[in-house]
């Protein structure tokens, strides 16, 4: 594999990861921009915007979009996270004009306002179903109550008042503010020619305005709390933890990845011995998620309500015990296996590598290669574990619960 790496005139970032044996090209933009970069007025843009994107531009209607996209056989999509806008799509090589024509042309959207008064309807009925899953009003409320004051906190859909609230107008600055071709990441892996990448790029992006608007970045001071919310109609008592923990940009990021999967992985993990193999859980996972500047160890458990405040003193136990005994070597040798393993396979497609590509770029600047990834894990020590703990010991700061209970100690209602 060769690395390759180029800025336009406008500041467009792009970097690409050559791979001649393989069969496919794989291609994103990555715009550093979420719902952590709204503001409370416009809560939810960033991810209608996603859904705009592909309602059509000056030269393409929307059912041009799907269609050329159907037509060269791409697997495509987009997603919005608190950080990232990705928009992205593998083909077959031969197909890399195409699809880098569509994509950089979608990124250029017309916004018409009877598009966005029709799509609205369309984010209103997606906020509904997820807020009859239990498990996304756990989640959504732990990020809101952990990151309260700080705009990770913001919700990525937004509320039905903030959407029903939002303009055309709105939309449109937030895109002009935010969509600038400095706060735009293009990457590019498997097989290609370099030299017809940056040909297309200076082609479709190279008019895209120029600019970075920034962001301003703060690791959290997580207040912390419980929030318990009641749902009789639950069968499920759905509990989510929150505790700080590196930054993306942290040198431990890697050690505490290990650690996630030490504590809480979905097999072979201590919560899965102490909670779900004896069936006092459904499941029990605990996952290290890493931030612009902030960072989280988050922990969920699906588990029969009056299980409920057992398993928080069995969580607490392992938690204790990790933080003042640490982890013993072989553990982290299957936490190393495990890592390795998910990064390998990940990378055998180009769509597998474009995301840590993009992503590394995005958040620290830097290219790794897979082998850069697997040397730094095998290195990783009980030591590394033992300074990563005394600076962000495992723990319990904020808790959120959606289910029958009142209380994580009381009577379901």
């Amino acid at each position: 594999m060769e690395f390759h790496k180029a800025t336009l005139d406008n500041g467009l970032q792009i970097v690409a990861e050559q791979s001649p044996a393989a069969h496919s090209v794989a291609v994103g933009f990555f715009v550093r921009t979420g719902s952590r970069d709204e503001t409370q007025e416009v809560s939810g843009v960033s991810h209608f915007l996603e859904h705009m994107v592909f309602k059509g531009t000056d030269r393409f209607a929307a059912d041009d979009v799907n269609r050329i996209f159907d037509e060269i056989g791409a697997k495509y999509n987009a997603s919005t996270s608190e950080e990232v806008t990705l928009f992205y799509g593998a083909v077959l090589p031969e197909y890399l004009p195409r699809i880098f024509d569509l994509l950089a042309e979608i990124l250029r959207p017309s916004l018409r306002t009877d598009d966005f008064e029709m799509e609205k309807k369309v984010i209103l009925e997606e906020i509904g179903r997820y807020e009859d899953e239990p498990t996304f009003t756990a989640y959504e409320t732990l990020m809101q109550t952990h990151f309260a004051g700080h705009p990770l906190g913001q919700c990525i859909l937004g509320t039905v008042d903030s959407i029903n609230a939002l303009t055309a107008d709105q939309m449109r600055g937030y895109f002009n503010q935010r969509y600038l071709a400095g706060n735009i990441t293009l990457a590019v892996a498997g097989n290609f020619d370099w030299d017809e990448v940056l040909a297309l790029a200076e082609k479709h992006c190279i008019n895209w305005p120029a600019g970075d608007p920034g962001r301003t970045v703060t690791e959290a001071q997580p207040p912390g709390g419980v929030e318990v919310i009641t749902n009789p109609s639950s069968h499920h008592q759905h509990i989510m933890q929150m505790t700080p923990a590196p930054p993306s940009a942290h040198p431990d990021r890697y050690a505490a990845e290990l650690l996630g999967v030490i504590v809480g992985d979905d097999s072979g993990s201590r919560m899965y011995w102490d909670l779900v193999d004896p069936g006092y859980a459904e499941i029990a996972e605990m996952s290290y998620n890493d931030y612009d500047g902030s960072g989280v160890y988050l922990m969920y458990c699906g588990c029969a309500p009056d299980q409920t405040a057992e398993n928080m003193r069995r969580i607490e136990t392992i938690f204790n015990e990790v933080n003042v005994k640490g982890v013993t070597e072989e553990e982290l040798m299957q936490a190393k296996n495990k890592v390795s393993s998910r990064i390998v396979l990940r990378s055998e497609r180009p769509m597998g590598r474009l995301g840590a590509l993009g992503s590394n770029w995005l958040y620290r600047g830097e290219y790794r290669s897979v082998e850069d990834d697997l040397d730094v894990i095998d290195g990783i020590t009980t030591d590394d574990i033992r300074r990563l703990l005394d600076e962000y010991p495992l723990g319990q700061t904020t808790t959120t619960a959606v289910g029958p209970l009142e209380s994580l100690n009381g009577e379901a209602s």
